[in-house]
């Protein structure tokens, strides 16, 4: 997440003026000030104040010394904003805090870190008045509504007579508190009944203003309703429950602001660097209370970042487990979910499955169509549910009033620590038995052909999923071919690194439990020995690409389609390696092979020819060279269309043949359409794109344009180290290449 800005001048002075329950207006006119410039000042037009200016506005704030002098400090600019909004929030020794008369909000949690921005706004929509004076703050368990609800009571306490928490987890208790709220007022006498008490309470309240009612916890808007005043005050709820929305004003509240979380950890565990402490929140999913957790539980063992990070991955039930002595949070984060799930499982077993069969995707959010598309797949009565959209919404509604989830037009998203304390809830047997659906469901929705752009978006939203599965360890046939397809999507994408990395992983586990020649672990090993020609690694890539073609003619035959896949690919690796004979026999065979086996316009067919027709021109046969890509480029064109990257690729093929021939100036403008086509279609940063502007700047250097050349090199170099890395072939000849066309030329020029 992004970082957040500094807190500056202009902040601070809107953070107080709505503390203060001042508008701009009244705020320029308490000061004697013109409302322009408030305004200026708020917004940033001027960065300071005069000290008369400064001094004006404390008077109008109501602030007192020392917090007066600080707030005059930093609006001149000599003292940070930070410390004068300390200063009014935190009084010193002698300085307390004007509190209501009637209080009985929780203790101020001293560790509260961040939400400004959302406490103002919060703030700004009870002044609105209306059915804005009844905000409901809704969220997932730990994500902080509470504090932030008692953080708002002591911010703000200034600006209202009577402030009053009522704990509302289980309705039946309101009655209780609203009768001591009651005997605090005066308005009922000892022993009152309830609908006595609560008559009374809430025709005094109606009767006055300046006060604030706050409801934690509440289970639902049931339990509320009969308890709130209307008339004058305001009240803040906290709820995991959705459907609040016609007697309350829903806020959401999100996890914090990484830069927020930092400055959590940072403040309770003073030895953790920030990087250590940006890796631990981005593990916790920057949720308030597991960061509270870990702060406590880090702070109290001496456990450094390192070792908390690996119980986090191995033991995150146990761990979220541990509530904090002293803490502003009365539970752990596990016992919070432990309770929602519980609840859950007892109103709505469907939903509880359902929310079972999340923890096992990503905490990315889930489209919907991988559920309802393959309900014969869910178990029990979840399968029926998805295959009734009347059911269906029904249950999503559930799950996502309990706050277990969130749900929007992206689909289903649970958060990454829910989804650990869910898992670790179920005993293996029950673990086997929910991972299976969740497997077959991904299995089932197959975005389609890898290599086809149309099938792309919806591999994207997939792929978090996938890879969240342990895809080495699943029985599910059709989720290893999904996964050995997912590495060819990845290829294709340009994702080079991903794709290694997961069939780095694939190929020796499934080598271990199905065996050196299974299907998948020829699959796994193919695309491996793919990434790494993609990475440079020629040598290591030729070596397991034979290795993988002779197992694979073996096991599946010569003219198995996937055979001669990996054919076609050990050619890519021969020619690379510098073995141009056996690349162009081998390139002769296989394309043969796919014509007789697939057909002439099948695209397997269209880049084996564009492998030979490389491998033709390199050893001197040019012309034969450009006949063939010419032939393949109209092919491909008509096949798969002008933009495809199979056809863009053999673009790039076709014009490098050009130059080669001498037809530079042909050369150049085919390099230039693919380059601006490969940039609207894989996108800038894409290793295609990047070798087609690296070849447009050859072509343009030899017919001359110099300056031209060098920029795109310059550009194209910077893009390659980013991407591709220092080290890559690619990268080292861009530099080299780069670098000597900027040496001086003999006769003083400095371009060649």
């Amino acid at each position: 997440m992004a970082e957040q800005p500094t807190l500056g001048f202009a902040v601070l002075l809107r953070q107080l003026r709505i503390e203060a329950g001042l508008t701009q207006e009244k705020l320029a006119e308490a000061a004697g000030l013109s409302p322009r410039s408030v305004s200026d000042l708020e917004r940033g037009v001027n960065r300071t104040a005069r000290k008369d200016t400064a001094v004006l506005l404390a008077g109008a704030l109501g602030l007192a010394e020392p917090a007066r002098g600080v707030f005059v400090a930093a609006a001149c600019g000599r003292a940070p904003a930070a410390e004068a909004l300390a200063a009014v929030r935190w009084p010193g020794p002698g300085q307390a805090a004007t509190m209501p008369r009637v209080w009985n909000i929780p203790a101020r949690n001293p560790g509260f870190t961040g939400r400004d921005d959302l406490l103002a706004t919060v703030r700004d929509r009870l002044l609105a008045g209306g059915t804005a004076v009844v905000q409901a703050l809704l969220g997932m368990g730990g994500v902080g509504k509470t504090q932030l609800a008692a953080e708002y009571a002591h911010r703000f306490a200034g600006t209202y007579d009577l402030a009053w928490w009522i704990n509302a987890e289980q309705g039946g208790l309101i009655g209780d508190q609203v009768a001591a709220l009651g005997l605090a007022l005066g308005c009922i006498p000892a022993g009152a009944g309830t609908d006595v008490a609560r008559a009374a309470v809430l025709a005094e309240l109606r009767q006055r203003g300046r006060w604030l009612l706050i409801f934690d916890n509440a289970q639902s808007p049931a339990d509320a309703a009969p308890w709130l005043p209307g008339g004058g005050g305001h009240v803040l709820i906290t709820s995991r429950e959705r459907g609040w929305a016609e007697l309350a004003a829903p806020v959401e509240v999100d996890v914090l602001a990484r830069a927020e979380s930092v400055a959590l950890l940072q403040h309770r565990v003073t030895e953790i660097g920030g990087a250590d402490a940006d890796r631990l929140a981005a593990e916790l999913g920057d949720l308030p209370l597991a960061l509270a957790q870990a702060a406590g539980f880090m702070a109290e063992t001496g456990t450094p970042a390192e070792e908390y990070l690996g119980l986090l991955r191995t033991r995150a039930g146990p761990l979220l487990d541990q509530a904090v002595p002293g803490s502003a949070y009365p539970r752990s984060l596990a016992a919070v979910i432990g309770l929602i799930a519980a609840r859950l499982t007892v109103e709505d077993s469907a939903a509880a499955e359902l929310a079972s069969v999340c923890a096992f995707l990503g905490p990315e959010p889930v489209p919907e169509d991988l559920f309802t598309g393959a309900a014969g797949e869910l178990p029990g009565e979840l399968a029926a549910r998805a295959a009734d959209p009347l059911a269906w919404r029904q249950t999503l509604a559930h799950l996502a009033r309990q706050s277990l989830a969130r749900i929007d037009h992206r689909g289903l998203q649970m958060h990454r620590l829910t989804q650990a304390i869910l898992r670790d809830r179920l005993t293996p047997a029950q673990a086997a038995a929910t991972r299976a659906p969740a497997e077959a469901m991904l299995a089932a929705g197959h975005p389609g052909n890898p290599l086809n752009p149309a099938a792309w978006p919806g591999w994207a939203r997939l792929m978090p999923h996938l890879l969240a599965t342990g895809l080495a360890a699943t029985d599910n046939p059709g989720l290893r071919q999904l996964a050995c397809d997912a590495c060819r999507y990845l290829l294709t994408r340009g994702d080079t690194r991903t794709a290694f990395s997961l069939a780095g992983d694939l190929r020796p586990r499934w080598r271990d439990r199905l065996g050196d020649d299974h299907e998948h672990t020829l699959a796994a090993a193919h695309c491996l020995a793919w990434a790494l020609d993609a990475m440079g690694h020629w040598t290591e890539a030729r070596d397991l690409a034979q290795d993988t073609l002779d197992r694979r003619r073996r096991v599946l035959g010569a003219d198995h389609p996937d055979t001669l896949r990996t054919a076609h690919n050990l050619a890519v690796c021969l020619r690379l390696d510098g073995e141009g004979r056996a690349a162009r026999d081998l390139a002769q065979d296989t394309l043969d092979r796919l014509r007789r086996v697939l057909g002439a316009d099948h695209p397997d067919t269209l880049r084996s020819v564009n492998e030979l027709a490389d491998n033709l021109c390199l050893l001197g046969e040019g012309r034969a060279a450009r006949d063939l890509a010419q032939d393949t480029l109209d092919r491909l064109r008509r096949v798969l269309g002008a933009d495809h990257p199979d056809t863009l690729d053999s673009a790039g093929h076709l014009a490098m043949i050009l130059r080669a021939l001498g037809e530079v100036r042909a050369a150049r403008d085919l390099h230039q359409d693919t380059l601006d086509r490969q940039r609207r279609v894989l996108g800038e940063d894409h290793p295609s794109t990047l070798y087609s502007a690296h070849n447009l700047a050859v072509d343009l250097r030899t017919l001359g344009q110099v300056q031209a050349a060098h920029d795109l090199d310059q550009d194209t170099l910077d893009r390659q180290r980013r991407v591709l890395g220092e080290d890559h072939p690619s990268t080292l000849y861009a530099a080299h290449n780069l670098a000597a066309h900027l040496r001086p030329s003999p006769d003083g020029d400095d371009s060649s």
